[in-house]
């Protein structure tokens, strides 16, 4: 029975410890502060947000990084890891933040938080230049609508139907197919993401993006949950950013141009 106790007495002891040690961690914040360098965790292969182009790395997402850390009087170090691997690398503090291209996460809201949003990659209407009389997906009634077969566009556009019957949803195997059907006047509006309606109408002058997304699916900056100075940081640096206009010529620039 004693020995039951005193088991009991270290168990409390050494796991108490544990958590008051883990609470009192402290914010990366102010390691950074010291060393200057913001260590970004991305996987490299999703462009134009990062990609590597004869082993240097590009991206809207390393624009973005080195942007903040420049706003923040740092220098912005990368480190790579494959998709599913990016949210256990800032767990275990081989980086500081992840800037890849993550939608916010409600359900990993235990251990991780989320920046404002920096950028929306929800679903968009891409129309031809010359249609005026197709502002949101109320116009689209007795008119015909592509979609990318089994994306979100095509789940979007069924659940319009129940409220639009003459809308005519006609789904293609890829964006591009569907981008092209308005291109070649096969379609009305194409219902896409906005990363893939924007790459596809900058070379296509005769398209053009309705200004209001249909649908939000926005992406933004990950930390610890417990690094609120870290994350405070980051996101007034994001508000500088949109506040001077740098943010948007980022966007534009790997979106747009």
């Amino acid at each position: 029975m004693v020995r039951k106790w005193l088991v009991m007495v270290w168990l409390v002891v050494f796991f108490g410890g544990s958590a008051v040690s883990c609470t009192n961690r402290e914010d990366a914040w102010l390691r950074i502060q010291e060393t200057k360098v913001l260590r970004v965790g991305l996987d490299p292969t999703y462009p134009p947000f990062e990609q590597l182009e004869n082993d240097r790395l590009v991206g809207l997402d390393v624009d973005l990084a080195q942007a903040i850390a420049t706003d923040l009087g740092l220098t912005a170090e990368f480190v790579y890891f494959g998709y599913d691997g990016l949210y256990d690398a800032l767990a275990t503090e081989q980086v500081d933040v992840l800037i890849s291209a993550l939608v916010v996460a409600p359900e990993r809201g235990r251990d991780f938080a989320f920046s404002e949003p920096y950028f929306n990659a929800g679903q968009i209407l891409i129309v031809p230049q010359a249609e005026k009389d197709i502002e949101d997906m109320r116009d689209l009634n007795g008119r015909i609508l592509a979609v990318e077969l089994g994306a979100q566009g095509h789940v979007e556009a069924i659940t319009w139907q129940r409220q639009l019957p003459e809308m005519d949803v006609q789904p293609y195997n890829t964006a591009d197919e569907a981008l092209t059907a308005v291109a070649t006047g096969k379609a009305d509006a194409a219902l896409v993401d906005a990363v893939s309606g924007r790459l596809f109408i900058r070379h296509e002058p005769s398209l053009r993006r309705l200004p209001t997304p249909v649908t939000v699916e926005p992406y933004a900056i990950v930390t610890r949950i417990e690094d609120r100075l870290l994350l405070e940081n980051i996101n007034q640096s994001l508000e500088t950013l949109q506040q001077t206009g740098k943010l948007d010529t980022i966007i534009t620039h790997w979106l747009d141009n």
